[in-house]
C-alpha cells in the first residue's frame, strides 16, 4: 500500500457546530455545564505559560485552588438523580448508591456518563473504518480530518484551537500491524513555529466501548482528561492524545497491555508530525506525560522510546499514579468499587493473549466480562462495584488471586514498568499517599527501579485523598516540570532519598 494520506472534509452545519454530530443540548446534558464551566475556568487560570521560566514548584495558591475545587465536587448537594440523567446500562438506584458510598464518583460524573452515551457516537464512523492494508512503517499516517474540540458535552466551550483527527500504523504486542486514531491539536493564534513542543498526552482509563474513545470525546465535549488538554495549549503546546489500540476502531481496546500502549503513545507523536497543516517538524521538542492508564502508558513509552521511536526529540517526561505493577494493583482493588479496571484489564489480556475466559470464568464471570466490554469508566464502575469477584470465577477464587496463576501470572509479569527497561530523559513521578486504586508504594517502586538503571527522577509525593484527587493535585507540578524541562532547566534528582 501507498502511504497517501487520504484528506476528510470538515463537515459543518449552518450557524452550528460540526454536523456529524447529534444536537447539542437536550435532556442528559444541561446538569454538567456549570461544574465544566467552572471547572476550566480554575484550571487553565493555575497552569503556567510555556514561555515562563519555571523554577519552583506549584505557588500554596494555585494548590489551595486545585483542593477547593476538589473539595466542592465532594461537598456537591445535588438533587436527586433521575432516569434521564443515568446511563441507560445502569438503574437510578445503582449510580445513587455509586456516588453515595464513593469519595470520587460524583452526579455530575454520572450525568457526563449519560452524555456520553448520548453523544460520542456521533462521529464519522467512516473516518474510524480500518483500511484492509496498513502502512509498512510505524508512525506512518494513513488519513487526517478536521475536528473540534469542547470542553463541554452542550457545546457550549468549543476550544480555539486547530483539531486534527489522525489515524496512524502502529504495533501490537504480537508484532500484528494495527491502526490507532489520535487527536493533534494547536493553539489556533500560536502562527506556525516547527519548533513549538508537542505534549503526547496518553489518556487515562476511557473504557473498553468504541464510544469511549477520546477522539470522539473531545468532539463531544465529554472527555474529563480535555482540561489537562485546554492547559497545555495556553501554554503555547501542541497536544497529541491516543486513542490507543482497539478503542474507537476494530478490535477489543488492548487495557494496560505495556507494549500496545507505548507503541500506539510514540507512533501518535511520529503521525502528528506528518499530519498536513500541522505546524509540528521532526525536530519539534516532545514531553511525554500521562496520569493512572495514561502514567502507565507514558511510563512505557518513555523506558522504550529510544528503541522505537529513536528518532523523536523527546526532551521529558511525567507520569502520575503508575500502575506499575499489576499485582500490586489487583490486591489494592479487588472486589471494590473499582472492579471495573480489574474486568478491563482481564479483557485486555484475553484479547492479547488468545486466551479463552471460559476456562477461569464462570457464568456471571462472563457476562460481566462482556457487558464490560462495552462500557465506559462511569458507567462500568456503577455496574460491577463491591462484587465479590470469588463469584465469577470457576474455581471461587478472587481475581487477585487468579492472576497468581497461569494462564494469567506471566502475561501479568509482562507488564511490569521498569523491569530492566528505563528512560533515557529525565522523568517526574507523581502519587499520592492516600491514593486508594494504585498504591503509593506501587509508583514509588518504579521510581526506585529507574533511579538504579541511572534516570533522573524527579518524585513528587502528595498528600491529597483518593485517585481522582491525586490527578487534580498533580496538575501544577506537571505543568511547572514540563516547562523547565523544555526550557532547558535540568530538574531536580529525588534519587538520593528514594
Amino acid at each position: 500500500m501507498t502511504n497517501s494520506v487520504t484528506p476528510w472534509p470538515r463537515r459543518r452545519t449552518p450557524g452550528g457546530p460540526s454536523a456529524g454530530y447529534p444536537p447539542r443540548g437536550g435532556r442528559r446534558l444541561a446538569r454538567g455545564a456549570g461544574a465544566a464551566l467552572s471547572a476550566a475556568a480554575l484550571l487553565l487560570a493555575v497552569m503556567p505559560a510555556a514561555s515562563a521560566e519555571p523554577e519552583e514548584y506549584p505557588a500554596e495558591e494555585d494548590l489551595a485552588e486545585l483542593q477547593q475545587l476538589w473539595q466542592q465536587r465532594q461537598e456537591a448537594d445535588d438533587a436527586d438523580l433521575i432516569a434521564e440523567q443515568v446511563p441507560g446500562d445502569v438503574t437510578v438506584e445503582e449510580a445513587e448508591a455509586a456516588v453515595e458510598s464513593s469519595a470520587e464518583l460524583t452526579e455530575d460524573d454520572v450525568h457526563y456518563a449519560a452524555a456520553l452515551e448520548d453523544l460520542a457516537q456521533g462521529t464519522d464512523e467512516d473516518f474510524y473504518a480500518v483500511p484492509a492494508e496498513l502502512p509498512d512503517q510505524d508512525g506512518t499516517l494513513i488519513r487526517q480530518q478536521p475536528a473540534t474540540f469542547y470542553l463541554d458535552p452542550i457545546g457550549l466551550i468549543e476550544h480555539d484551537a486547530e483539531v486534527t483527527r489522525i489515524m496512524y500504523r502502529t504495533t501490537d504486542s504480537n508484532g500484528q500491524a494495527r491502526a490507532a486514531v489520535a487527536t493533534v491539536l494547536e493553539p489556533r493564534r500560536g502562527g506556525d513555529d516547527p519548533q513549538r513542543p508537542l505534549i503526547v498526552h496518553a489518556p487515562g482509563t476511557q473504557g473498553l466501548g468504541d464510544q469511549c474513545a477520546p477522539s470522539r470525546q473531545l468532539a463531544a465535549g465529554t472527555e474529563y482528561e480535555g482540561l489537562g488538554v485546554a492547559s497545555a495549549l495556553k501554554a503555547g503546546y501542541a497536544v497529541v492524545m491516543p486513542d490507543y489500540i482497539g478503542l474507537g476502531v476494530e478490535g477489543t481496546h488492548t487495557f494496560m497491555n505495556r507494549v500496545d500502549q507505548a507503541h500506539a503513545v510514540l507512533d501518535a507523536a511520529r503521525a502528528a508530525q506528518q499530519a498536513e497543516g500541522v505546524a509540528l517538524g521532526p525536530d519539534s521538542p516532545v514531553h511525554i506525560r500521562g496520569y493512572s492508564q495514561g502514567g502507565g502508558a507514558a511510563a512505557a513509552a518513555l523506558e522504550t522510546a529510544h528503541e522505537h521511536a529513536p528518532e523523536l526529540n523527546l526532551i521529558s517526561g511525567a507520569a502520575g499514579a503508575v500502575p506499575a505493577d499489576l499485582f500490586e494493583v489487583g490486591d489494592m482493588i479487588d472486589s471494590s468499587l473499582y472492579n471495573a479496571f480489574l474486568l478491563f484489564a482481564l479483557g485486555g489480556l484475553v484479547e492479547s493473549e488468545g486466551l479463552n475466559p471460559a476456562e477461569f470464568l464462570n457464568e456471571e464471570g462472563l457476562a460481566r466480562l462482556e457487558q464490560a466490554s462495552g462500557q465506559c469508566t462511569v458507567s462500568a464502575l456503577i455496574s460491577h462495584m463491591f462484587v465479590d469477584t470469588a463469584t465469577l470465577t470457576v474455581d471461587s477464587r478472587g481475581f487477585n488471586e487468579l492472576i497468581q496463576d497461569e494462564p494469567l501470572a506471566s502475561a501479568v509479569a509482562a507488564q511490569r514498568l521498569g523491569d530492566g527497561r528505563a528512560p533515557e530523559v529525565p522523568v517526574q513521578i507523581n502519587h499520592s499517599l492516600l491514593d486508594d486504586v494504585i498504591p503509593y508504594s506501587t509508583g514509588r517502586g518504579l521510581a526506585q527501579r529507574w533511579c538504579g538503571e541511572g534516570v533522573r527522577v524527579t518524585f513528587e509525593t502528595l498528600g491529597v485523598p483518593t485517585h481522582v484527587g491525586g490527578f487534580v493535585a498533580s496538575m501544577p507540578g506537571v505543568a511547572l516540570f514540563t516547562g523547565a524541562t523544555l526550557n532547558g532547566i535540568t530538574p531536580v534528582s529525588s534519587c538520593w532519598r528514594l
